[in-house]
């Protein structure tokens, strides 16, 4: 959306994804990511952590159910979304700010783990905005069907179509 700050974060998750449904029955998960950037000092020779950033992250829909399967305690995460400030008052009348995001796109970071990736099955309609065939591919989707062999009528040949 114009005008969303958007960011991509890098971290652990501190906890296993969290899915629940709301009233209507839309699968909604989160997860808490902590990113601790490092610094090197050239005094020690040393790495030294500097302070974590925790933040709320909210995944909708299918999504969210994809998370809920995946990512549990420790687990490499690469965060993009809409970082989003929400002010509330404690029971004890404090004014608390807090800022969360909301998941656009979420991955298992390869830096320091292996992942083998695995379709999942969807249900339903489409939850990416439109356009969605469901559980099953258009009949007439090239891409379903095993590659055609040499020398039929619908073999593609190498050459460039320029």
């Amino acid at each position: 959306m114009a005008g969303d700050t958007q960011i991509t974060i890098c971290g652990n998750a501190c906890s296993d994804a969290e899915l629940r449904f709301t009233a209507s029955g839309a699968a909604v998960a989160n997860v808490t990511v902590a990113s601790t950037p490092r610094s090197f000092d050239k005094a020690t020779g040393a790495w030294v952590d500097q302070p974590a950033l925790f933040l709320r992250c909210t995944a909708w829909r299918q999504m969210a159910e994809n998370m809920a399967e995946s990512i549990t305690k420790g687990t490499g995460l690469v965060v993009y979304g809409r970082l989003k400030q929400r002010s509330y008052d404690t029971a004890e009348g404090e004014k608390k700010t807090v800022y969360e995001v909301d998941i656009e796109d979420i991955a298992i970071s390869l830096k320091w783990a292996t992942a083998r990736p695995q379709k999942a099955a969807r249900s339903g309609a489409s939850t990416s905005g439109g356009g969605g065939y469901g559980s099953q591919p258009p009949a007439n989707d090239p891409w379903a069907s095993a590659p055609a062999t040499p020398g039929s009528t619908t073999a593609y040949d190498d050459q460039p179509p320029f």
